[in-house]
Parts: structure tokens; sequence; C-alpha cells
């Protein structure tokens, strides 16, 4: 109470003269001032180390530093988490999601500042990565962590956690409207009334901080010289469907490799492998090279010939086949550099990618379109604007998202309405193939991912084991009817699992099935358990999703089932009417108010 106790008084004057929902407010600003700082560090720390490497390079050739930088950055990132932090921060969102899911909303202090040094070298170095995956983790951090100091309770630990992430999406990018969808859509943080106001607070305080030190231009140079006309549409869809395709191709091919990654025993093999895979690809097509936001703003600006700058195919840049090759490459290639640089030790999210992935989809589709005489003309740099909302609408599964951030990104408020089109056809395409986000598919398949679905979140809180009920009495199949009859007295239950000697679960005895024996005295000695036991109508296995469950009940009709663990031992049973009632206690706990 000596070194801290000013603070403990002041948290006791605080509880007697600040009501709670005007202190969460005053704590979401706090989080939006350490965010946005946070985010600007961030920035300025990726930028000042990518001008210190690549200053000097040759724009009209080959750079041979392309193959050392980007293996360096990701060979310190990966030595700092391995030996130093010896903790995991990579999939930033995913890590968040899972602690949103299990409604611990706790995340440790060291990733307030470690993403930011691993995530700074990773992509300074050359890492095809993005630096807003560890900002929200760095931003959620912050709000989990002041939270926590103020001693706060958990369900507004979980809302400073979001108010954490709106603040670094806002402070990086400088888009407060982003970054409060992005807690919504992406994170899936219900918007209520007790939680729009500290999102807003945390996303505008974030974003007003990096317009005083970042100034007030919007991050993409973009001007638009075409006005957009009601006859592109049907282009607009197409591309909408094209970034769809794309997204899923993306997508499913860094699980795939990811996958492949980490069935790789050894750290070194996982290193070299990445290595080799990342600096040849970006020697080759040095777009690829760290976050590739100077392709993006070529790009808007229809400086298309600068895009083969630095590479050894720099004499194609007048060439239309030239180009579209060269990109279309791009465009497939920055799957495999953003895998490897994250698979290799490094530090990154797929924002970043996601941006420059769209801008690149969006001019080859433009770009293809106008070579054909018998298509109306659009325009490249506009296409490779809305390309960028239809990525980020399909690989992060959130449209408002994608519309948002470009819209704020590039000031392109006219082509609201074709941005919208982009991003809403993007996302159908690829909901039709894969329910889940990049982010979110991991905990999905794991049962362990918290959704909008109130049904469903409630079911993904509950645990099995604590729903499973041990006080049923078991039998063995040898026991007489006589001795069955003597533990039914003592039961208050309808239903014994009949177990062997081993406990390994045979069958289950049913009141309803001997009632018409059990008060005859005469049968007591003739007939065994063996006799009248039945087969339960399914077994639940320990481990089983909730949802699952409650699908197994469904389609067995029955009230209870048997529990077993791998090897099939007899464990306990779970019924219909313990799981309503935990249901209950649930959805009062964690969503009453909402």
């Amino acid at each position: 109470m000596t070194k801290f106790g000013w603070f403990y008084k002041f948290l006791l004057w605080r509880d007697n003269h600040i009501q709670e929902k005007h202190f969460i407010l005053i704590v979401s600003f706090l989080v939006g001032i350490c965010s946005a700082i946070a985010a600007i560090i961030l920035k300025e720390t990726i930028h000042f180390i990518q001008h210190l490497l690549t200053r000097n390079f040759n724009l009209d050739g080959a750079n041979y530093l392309y193959l050392l930088y980007p293996v360096i950055g990701i060979l310190l990132s990966g030595l700092f988490v391995k030996y130093l932090l010896r903790d995991d921060i990579g999939h930033g969102v995913t890590k968040i999601l899972y602690a949103i899911s299990q409604r611990k909303s706790r995340i440790k202090p060291h990733n307030i500042w470690s993403s930011i040094v691993a995530s700074s070298v990773t992509i300074g170095f050359g890492g095809s990565v993005g630096a807003e995956s560890p900002i929200v983790l760095t931003g959620a951090a912050i709000g989990s962590n002041i939270g926590r100091m103020f001693r706060m309770e958990q369900k507004t630990l979980m809302l400073l956690v979001g108010c954490g992430a709106a603040g670094g999406i806002a402070g990086i990018f400088k888009a407060p409207i982003a970054g409060l969808v992005f807690v919504i859509e992406v994170l899936m943080l219900d918007l209520t009334l007790t939680s729009v106001l500290p999102l807003l607070i945390s996303s505008v305080t974030a974003a007003t901080v990096s317009y005083i030190f970042l100034g007030p231009e919007a991050m993409f140079k973009f001007s638009q010289t075409e006005v957009f006309v009601v006859e592109r549409i049907p282009y607009v869809l197409m591309l909408g469907i094209f970034c769809g395709l794309v997204s899923l191709y993306f997508t499913t091919v860094m699980y795939k490799i990811e996958g492949r990654y980490r069935k790789l025993s050894h750290y070194w093999k996982k290193f070299v492998t990445g290595g080799i895979m990342l600096s040849v690809l970006i020697f080759l097509f040095p777009p690829l090279y760290g976050e590739g936001y100077d392709t993006i703003t070529a790009l808007l600006n229809g400086q298309f010939a600068q895009i083969l700058d630095k590479s050894p195919f720099y004499s194609f840049g007048n060439s239309f086949w030239g180009l579209q090759a060269f990109l279309a490459l791009v465009m497939l290639m920055k799957v495999f550099a953003s895998s490897a640089t994250n698979a290799g030790g490094g530090c990154g999210g797929i924002f970043a990618p996601s941006l420059f992935l769209g801008s690149v989809v969006g001019f080859v589709f433009s770009h293809g379109v106008n070579y054909f005489p018998f298509t109306m003309y659009v325009s490249e740099k506009n296409f490779a604007l809305l390309g960028m909302a239809g990525i980020m609408a399909g690989v992060m599964h959130a449209p408002l998202t994608g519309v948002f951030l470009i819209a704020e990104l590039t000031g392109g408020y006219d082509l609201f309405l074709p941005l919208m089109i982009v991003a809403i056809s993007s996302y159908i395409t690829i909901r039709m193939f894969q329910p889940h986000s990049i982010y979110s598919m991991r905990l999905a398949q794991k049962g362990e991912l918290l959704t909008h679905h109130k049904d469903k979140a409630v079911l993904t809180l509950m645990n099995l084991d604590s729903v499973v009920e041990r006080d049923f009495l078991t039998v063995s199949p040898e026991m007489s009817l006589g001795d069955m009859v003597k533990v039914i007295a003592k039961s208050g239950r309808n239903a014994f699992p009949v177990v062997d000697d081993k406990g390994m679960l045979l069958g289950i005895v049913l009141l309803d099935n001997i009632r018409n024996i059990m008060f005859r005295p005469e049968l007591y000695e003739r007939f065994h358990v063996y006799k009248f036991m039945v087969s339960a109508p399914a077994r639940i296995p320990l481990g089983m999703q909730m949802e699952k469950i409650m699908q197994v009940f469904d389609d067995t009709k029955a009230w209870n089932l048997p529990v077993v663990d791998e090897e099939g031992h007899y464990v306990g049973f779970i019924s219909k009417s313990k799981i309503f009632n935990s249901y209950r206690e649930v959805l009062v706990e964690h969503f009453s108010g909402d």
C-alpha cells in the first residue's frame, strides 16, 4: 500500500465520485491516445528503416540487395520472438478473436510493444506483410491492460479491447469510421448503446492524434479525373466477382501454405525455406517488397510504368502485355510472399497485402477490359481503388470495412456507390465457397469462434465439462435384477450406465424399460443386466463442440446421452435440461443489457 498507495486512493476516489459508465468514456479516450501513439511509432519506424535501406537503389534494373534484406528482417524478427520474447505474437487479429470468444479479454502486457518491434524490423527490411494486424493487437493489448490497471470488470475489458483495436486502425490509417466498423464486422463485437460511444471516442481520438502528428492528408493521394457513370455498373459487378474469386485463392493458398510450414519440425527449416522463397520473389517482383504502398499510390495516380522500377523486367514497362503479365504474376505471387514472411519468422498481417492485392487486381481487370475495342472504356485508376475494397471485403469478410476504409484512405467518396457494389459482390462470391474469413477460419474449425449469432455465441461460451453430470450410479452387465433394484432405490435417476471392470461403457439401463419386471421378486435372480440393457442413442465424446452436441440431441430426440473419453470409458451423462439451464446462465451473465 506504500508504493502504490496513491493509485489505490485514486481508485477509491473514482468509485465514490465517478460513475462506471462515465469512467469508461474517460478510459476509452485514454486508450485512443495511446493506440494512436503506438500506431505512429510503428508507421514511422517502418518508413525510416525502408528509406535507410533503399534510398540508393537503382531504378532502371535489378537490385541484388532485395535478395538479402528480407532474409535479414525475418531472421532478426524470428530471433527476437524465439529467444527474447519466447511467445507467439503472430496472427494478431486471430488472437484477439480468441480472447473475445473465450470472454477472457486478457492480452499479455508485452503485446503493447513486442508486435511493434517485430513488425517494424520485418516490414522495414522488406517482409511482404502489413503493419495493421500488429497494431490491432497492440491497441487491443493497450485497452486490455489499461482496463485491468483500473480494475474494470470482465465485460468492460472486452469493450476496451475493441476500443484499442478501433484506435489502432483509426490511428494508422487516419480512418475513424473504418476503425469502428472493423471492430463490429471483423472482431464481431456487438454494437449496443453501451459500446458504440466508447468505440467512437477511441476511433476519433486516435484519428485526431494522427492528424496532428502526420498531417491531414489522406494516406493515398487520389484525384478522381473520370466521373463514374451508371453504364459501367456491369463492369463493377464483374470486378466484384473477380475480387471474390481472387480472395478465395488468397485465403485458401495462404491457409494451406501455413499448414505446410507448421509441419516443419525445426525453426531453422522454416526460416531457410521462407527466406529463400521471399528473397527470390522480391528480387523478381520488387512491388512485393514491404507493404507495397508505393505500388498502390502509383496505380491510383495512373503512373503504371513506375511499377516495374527496380525490377529485372524494367524494359517491359511500356508494353501492354509486359505490364499485364508482370502484374498478373505479382497478383498470384503475393500470397506466397506474405506466407513466407510470417512462416519464416517475420511478424505482420494481411491488411496491407489485401489493399496491395486489391489495387493490382483492379488494374489488371480494367487494363484487360480496355484492351478490347468492343468494350466500354473504364478508368484504370478508379478500378484500382475499387479493387482494394473488393479484396478487403472478400479476404476479411468485411464489406463495410472495405467500403469505409478505402473511402477514408483515398478521399474517394464520390465512388461510394461502386465501392459498395464491388464490396458486396465480392463478399457474396467468396461466401459461396468459404463461410469464414481468413482471421476466423482457424477458430471456427476448433469451435472457438464467437459470432453475432447469439445462440451460437452462447453455445461457444459453454464448456462441455461444466454440464456433464457425474452422479449417475453405474451397474455391471452381470448384475442381477434384484441387485439392480437395490441400486435404483439409492438413485434419483431413471438411467443407469452399464460399464465393465475397466470402466468401458457397454450400454445403458432405462427405468422405463424394466418397470414391468422390477416389482416381481421371482424374476430377481433369473434376469441380469446384460439381458435388458440397451445401446445409447449416441455417445458424446469429450471435447465435442456444444453446437454439435445440440445437433446430436436433435437428431436422436434423446434427453440424456452418455459422455465417454477417447478410449470409450464412461465419464458421465449430459442432459438437455442441464444444457438449457447453463444456457440461461451464460446468456444472463454475458449478454444482459445488450
